[in-house]
């Protein structure tokens, strides 16, 4: 109270100023619209800062590979996100996990990002889905490569997903394997009889063998299946291709399997077996060839998602989208070390020849 005596006092100071000047006015008006000015300016302050200040959203990420592994797509997500306007650190904030390929802990690490309460989970790739589904049926889960959505049971349909989760497939079914393997047998003519390597631990198995079974077949090609959780089950796995006699491998994309894929490329030149991946990663690694959709492309798109869905859009109403872009990608390196000469058609139709 004192304080506003002060600005009447000089309310009134300031008018004997102007009264000498010529210039008429009331004192004790100017006096109070110092005074009211004040009050004005205090609480102007004190209600702005009783507005709560807008949080920046949380989002999770559930990955069922490693950081390590997966650095590429990763960053094509942050990129993604940044085409969108959200910036990891100032308006957005991204809770990360990885299972590190193993699978057992994808349940535990799916409920710790419902406890923190995310506004979406980006899972990657199918067994971080089934996970994050299964811990929670409100939260929108924006899915990046996963097998069959639709026969898995995480959304009603591609166009219409219905529930809780929409996101990215990996493939376009038989189709994506079937030119796996027509491109397997073109760089190696005399192939019949192929092996397919893929993780019992995966959701994804059993559909993924199912598409895989119907392309070998139509190829006339005779199929193996063999399976492997991790490392330990290498050595393995290629004893029985060559006591069974597979004349190439077929590898899944599989979490696991990418972050041991220098290992599986060692095995493969070692046991001088033709392989075919769907990630290009294990190329660079050292196998053979890949085909497959562009992943760094499907991590970015996923943030189109995550958008959308941070601005108010309902997951039920985002078609789940198919990869339209796939990539080639051959390891002339490999080949020579293998003995094969890579047919002159094949390498103009590669996105990316390693030398």
């Amino acid at each position: 109270m004192r304080q506003l005596v002060g600005w009447q006092n000089i309310g009134v100071v300031l008018c004997q100023h102007t009264a000498r000047s010529g210039v008429m006015i009331q004192c004790g008006a100017l006096a109070a619209i110092l005074a009211a000015s004040l009050i004005s300016l205090l609480a102007a302050p004190l209600t702005a800062g009783a507005q709560p200040i807008p949080k920046a959203p949380r989002i999770g990420y559930l990955s069922s590979s490693s950081a390590a592994a997966t650095l590429r797509f990763t960053e094509a997500f942050q990129q993604g996100l940044r085409d969108h306007g959200w910036i990891e650190g100032q308006n957005i904030t991204v809770e990360w996990r990885f299972a590190e390929g193993r699978f057992d802990r994808l349940q535990d690490l799916a409920a710790e990002l419902v406890r923190l309460k995310v506004q979406a989970i980006v899972t990657a790739p199918t067994p971080a889905a089934v996970a994050a589904k299964k811990a929670t049926a409100t939260v929108p889960i924006v899915m990046v490569n996963v097998s069959d959505p639709v026969g898995l049971g995480l959304v009603v349909s591609l166009a219409h997903p219905g529930g809780n989760a929409t996101g990215l497939s990996y493939s376009v079914g038989v189709e994506t394997f079937s030119k796996a393997l027509e491109m397997l047998r073109e760089t190696v003519p005399s192939i019949r009889r192929v092996a397919f390597l893929s993780n019992p631990d995966s959701p994804a198995r059993v559909p993924v063998i199912r598409e895989v079974t119907a392309a070998a077949r139509a190829l006339g090609l005779q199929l193996q299946s063999v399976e492997a959780r991790d490392p330990g089950d290498f050595d393995r796995v290629f004893s029985a291709l060559a006591k069974e006699r597979a004349e190439a491998l077929l590898v899944a994309a599989d979490s696991a399997f990418i972050i041991h894929r220098a290992r599986l490329a060692e095995l493969a030149a070692k046991n001088r077996m033709p392989a075919v991946y769907g990630i290009r990663e294990h190329v660079e690694a050292g196998g053979l060839m890949s085909y497959g959709p562009s992943s760094a492309g499907n991590y970015r798109r996923a943030a189109y998602f995550v958008d959308k869905i941070l601005k108010g859009a309902q997951a039920a109403d985002l078609p789940v989208e198919q990869p339209t872009k796939f990539e080639l990608v051959i390891n002339l390196k490999t080949a020579k070390a293998l003995g094969i000469a890579i047919p002159p058609s094949l390498l103009l139709r590669a996105d990316q020849v390693i030398e």
